[in-house]
């Protein structure tokens, strides 16, 4: 396995931990853990203690270090030490939101979600350095390299986005979506480095293999418009163990009745490959299983009222099984006669 193959994959396994973050992060209301970005209430590693976000008399301050004052955060103007009384000329307001709540643990989670992005990031830089300085030259690795970078720091201002819309859910689907592309994008790269030409071979198989990742695509998409609808009833009504029993939505209805579809699809796929007898057929298995998990996540977060880890499971497995969908689909273009596993 070359240097780009293992970059490529280490950045991949970064990604999808970040997702897995970003789920956890959902699950447990942290987005605001940090109200300021890219920071964490203006500190590279962020407090502990409520404490140390006060106004102190004596105190030094640095520039950009954020404080809670009168349900508000302000904004350290410069570098300066605190007299024995405020000095409001030393501080701005915060002007992207009003939001100015602590909780440690939504802090630190939220954090951690950070650190992963920036180590993601970091990885993608390498990826990125290591494909324009490849001998032999190889154009398409440069390019999709390049690709990737700039969706990461897309992606980190989609972020940023995220945390001044104080947690708007349109805009955390959008988060979520492009974090699938960069998979994507992943995904093909690795498979270049195995050879310049990816889709030398028309295969009828990789048309459906295709279509089940549209299917699915569809389906996440309307996944997230369920939980946005959730989060917009949360807000609402202000209720943590909110039920979809009596509050379903004809997208919801859509979205749990497309599974079957989804289901038998893919049951249908795995047929096929097993009478062709396809080394293929191992993946298909793992992706059959991956659906059903993330069914029965999905049938429990509807009877069980979004019981605990129930919801990042059903985020992070869809995610991972959109990642093989798209192994298998560019597998299937390999070779027409003989497919490897």
């Amino acid at each position: 396995m070359n240097r780009n193959r293992k970059l490529a994959i280490t950045t991949l396994v970064i990604i999808y931990l970040v997702i897995a973050a970003g789920a956890i992060v959902r699950m447990t209301g942290s987005g605001m853990g940090c109200p300021d970005w890219p920071k964490c209430f203006g500190h590279l590693i962020p407090p502990t203690d409520q404490a140390e976000l006060m106004w102190q008399a004596e105190e030094t301050y640095q520039k950009g270090q954020v404080i809670i004052r009168e349900n508000h955060l302000e904004v350290a103007l410069r570098d300066f030490k605190s007299a024995k009384t405020y000095d409001e000329s030393n501080w701005e307001n915060y002007e992207k939101h009003d939001y100015a709540e602590f909780n440690a643990w939504h802090t630190w989670i939220e954090y951690l979600n950070r650190l992963l992005g920036a180590i993601a990031g970091l990885s993608t830089l390498l990826l990125f350095l290591s494909s324009w300085f490849t001998t032999p030259k190889r154009t398409d690795l440069r390019w999709l390299s390049s690709i990737i970078l700039i969706g990461i720091l897309f992606q980190a201002w989609l972020g940023a986005t995220v945390v001044y819309s104080v947690l708007n859910p349109i805009r955390i689907s959008i988060h979520m979506l492009m974090a699938l592309a960069l998979v994507a994008i992943l995904f093909i790269y690795y498979e270049k480095t195995y050879e310049r030409k990816l889709f030398s071979q028309s295969s009828l198989l990789g048309r459906f293999f295709l279509l089940s990742l549209v299917l699915t695509l569809i389906q996440v998409l309307m996944g997230t418009q369920v939980r946005q609808y959730v989060d917009a009833s949360k807000e609402q009504i202000g209720n943590v163990s909110f039920s979809l029993q009596g509050a379903e939505t004809l997208i919801f209805y859509i979205h749990r009745s497309f599974s079957i579809i989804v289901i038998l699809f893919h049951l249908w796929i795995y047929k096929r490959i097993r009478k062709e007898q396809l080394s293929l057929m191992k993946t298909q298995q793992i992706i059959l299983a991956l659906i059903g998990i993330s069914v029965i996540s999905g049938i429990a977060m509807y009877y069980f009222d979004f019981p605990f880890s129930t919801q990042p499971i059903h985020l992070v497995i869809a995610s991972i099984l959109f990642g093989f969908q798209i192994y298998i689909w560019l597998r299937s273009y390999r070779n027409t006669n003989k497919i490897t596993y």
